[in-house]
C-alpha cells in the first residue's frame, strides 16, 4: 500500500446514481465533504434553481454580429469569478428574441460544465441582456448571498466538490443532476454580506484598474494619430516585383496591403523619432537544461489578455512539452508570436519562470520602458499592423524576426514616465483586486474549518473599510 490510499465506503452510502469508481471517493473529497457537513449546510437545489443553456444546434455561431446590445457568452468566457471581457460576442435582436427564455438576469452565476469544468462566475448587468451557451449553466440563487455562494465555488473546497462530479472519460462534463447535489455551507446573513462587500470591492478596482490602462493606451494612440489605423485598403492595388518579393520574399497580396505602409509611413514620421524593438529591447534565449524535477511554466493560454498579465502552473519537467524553451526573470515582456493580433502581451511579475517557445522575449536594455512597449503593442493600430506578418491559415504564427524589426515611435522621457505611472498604477489596483478575492475565498475556507467567527476576526486584521 505504499504511496496507495483505500476508502471503504457501505453501498448504502453511496451517491444518488450509485458510482463506484474510486476517483470519486478519494480520501481528500471525503475529507472536504466531512468538513462541509459538519457546519449547517444544504444542497445546492435546495437553495438555487437551474437554467441549461441552449442546445448547440439552437444557435449558429457564424451568426455573430459586430455590433449588438446583445451578449452571447460562450463557454470560454466563463472564468473565476466574472466573465472575461476580451474580444465579446454578440448577437443578433431575432436571435435573442427567439432564445429569450435563455436570458440571464444581474447576480446569476455561470457554471462551466464543458471543456474547462468547474469555473464559477457572476452575471453583472453592463454584460446584459445577454444568452449563454450550452457549455455553461446558469444558477440563479433563490435563499443565499449569490456573491458568497460564488466565492464558496470558487474556494478549494467548493471548486474540489464540484470537479469530483465530473463525469466521462474523453469529454468530460458536469451533468445538472449532479450540480443540484453540491453541498453549500451556510453562514449568517452578516458574513455571507462580508464576503459579497470584499467581491463587489474586488470588481470596483478591477475596473479602475482597466480604465487606468485604457487611458495609457489612448496617450499612445493620440500620440501616433490612429486615424491610420482601419483604413480600408483597396480592392485591387500594384506593386513591382522590385518593392515586393525582391525584398521580402513574401508573394501573398495580404502582406501589401496599402494600410501597413501607411502605418509604417507614421511611426517613421513621428515627432520624437523612431527606433525598433530590436534596438531597444534585448531578446532573451537562454534555454532551460531541464535538470530540475519542474518548472513554473508560461504557455500561451495563461496570458490574460484583458489584463495584460501572466500566470503559471507547475508543471513536471518530464511532463513538459518540447517547446518550453526559454528560461526569464521579473520584468521580461513576453509577445505571443501565435495570433499576435489577439493582443497577448504580458510583463512578467515572477524571476525563474520556463516559458512557451511561442513566444519572443524582450529585456529591457535602455530608456525604452517596457510598459510603454507592452501599451504600444496593445493598441488597435499594432495589433492589427502585425497581421501583416502572418504566415500559415488555421494557426497563424509569426517570427521572433518581425517583432524585433517592428519600428516603434520615440516618446519622450516625460510621456513615458507619465504611461509607466498609469500603468503600474493600473496594475497595483489589479493586484490588490486579487488580493481581495484571496481574502475572500479564505475566509469561506477558515469559517468552515475553524468557524465564522475566526474567519470574521482573520479578515479584520488585514482589510481596511
Amino acid at each position: 500500500m505504499d504511496g496507495l490510499e483505500c476508502s471503504e465506503i457501505q453501498k448504502g452510502n453511496l451517491e444518488f446514481s450509485g458510482r463506484i469508481d474510486a476517483e470519486y471517493y478519494q480520501k481528500q473529497y471525503l475529507l472536504f465533504e466531512q468538513m462541509v457537513r459538519k457546519n449547517n449546510y444544504k444542497r445546492m437545489s435546495e437553495i438555487c434553481h437551474f437554467i441549461i443553456g441552449p442546445f448547440g444546434s439552437a444557435y449558429d455561431t457564424s451568426n455573430y454580429v459586430e455590433k449588438s446590445k446583445y451578449r452571447y457568452i460562450r463557454g470560454q468566457d466563463v472564468k473565476p469569478f466574472f466573465v472575461q471581457e476580451t474580444a465579446p460576442r454578440f448577437m443578433a435582436e431575432q436571435d435573442f428574441l427567439r432564445l429569450q427564455k435563455y436570458a440571464l438576469k444581474e447576480n446569476d452565476l455561470l457554471v462551466s460544465v464543458v471543456g474547462t469544468l468547474g469555473n464559477a462566475c457572476i452575471v453583472q448587468a453592463k454584460e446584459l441582456p445577454a444568452i449563454f451557451s450550452c457549455k455553461s449553466t446558469a444558477v440563479r440563487a433563490d435563499s443565499v448571498d449569490p456573491y458568497y455562494l460564488l466565492t464558496y465555488t470558487n474556494s478549494k473546497y467548493g471548486r474540489k466538490l464540484l470537479l469530483r462530479k465530473e463525469r466521462g472519460a474523453i469529454q468530460k462534463g458536469l451533468n445538472l443532476d449532479d450540480l443540484k447535489t453540491i453541498d453549500v455551507p451556510l453562514f449568517s446573513d452578516a458574513f455571507q454580506k462580508e464576503i459579497a462587500w470584499l467581491i463587489k470591492k474586488a470588481q470596483q478596482l478591477k475596473t479602475s484598474s482597466q480604465t487606468l490602462y485604457k487611458n495609457a493606451e489612448r496617450m499612445i494612440e493620440e500620440r501616433i494619430d490612429v486615424q491610420a489605423n482601419g483604413q480600408r485598403s483597396p480592392v485591387s492595388f500594384v506593386k513591382h516585383l522590385s518593392e515586393t518579393f525582391l525584398l521580402s520574399g513574401r508573394l501573398d497580396a495580404e502582406y501589401y496591403q496599402p494600410k501597413y505602409d501607411s502605418f509604417d509611413k507614421l511611426v517613421r514620421m513621428f515627432g520624437g523619432g523612431y527606433s525598433f524593438v530590436g534596438t531597444e529591447f534585448e531578446q532573451v534565449t537562454e534555454k532551460c537544461d531541464r535538470t530540475r524535477p519542474e518548472y513554473p511554466y508560461v504557455e500561451i493560454g495563461d496570458i490574460d489578455v484583458g489584463s495584460g498579465s501572466a500566470s503559471f502552473n507547475i508543471v513536471a519537467t518530464d511532463q513538459l512539452p518540447t517547446n518550453a524553451k526559454i528560461m526569464t526573470q521579473r520584468g521580461d515582456v513576453l509577445v505571443s508570436t501565435v495570433r499576435p493580433n489577439r493582443g497577448a502581451v504580458a510583463i512578467l511579475d515572477s524571476d525563474d519562470l520556463l516559458v512557451s517557445g511561442a513566444f519572443t522575449v524582450l529585456r529591457q536594455k535602455g530608456n525604452y520602458k517596457k510598459e510603454v512597449l507592452q501599451a504600444l503593442l496593445r493598441t488597435d493600430l499594432y495589433r492589427d499592423w502585425l497581421l501583416r506578418y502572418n504566415v500559415g491559415t488555421s494557426y497563424p504564427v509569426i517570427k521572433d524576426e518581425d517583432v524585433l524589426n517592428m519600428p516603434i515611435p520615440m516618446f519622450s522621457q516625460e510621456v513615458q514616465e507619465t504611461i509607466e505611472a498609469k500603468i503600474l498604477e493600473s496594475f497595483a489596483l489589479r493586484h490588490k483586486s486579487k488580493e481581495l478575492l484571496e481574502y475572500a475565498m479564505q475566509a469561506v475556507e477558515i469559517a468552515i474549518e475553524q468557524g465564522e467567527d475566526v474567519a470574521l476576526a482573520w479578515l479584520v486584521n488585514r482589510v481596511n473599510k
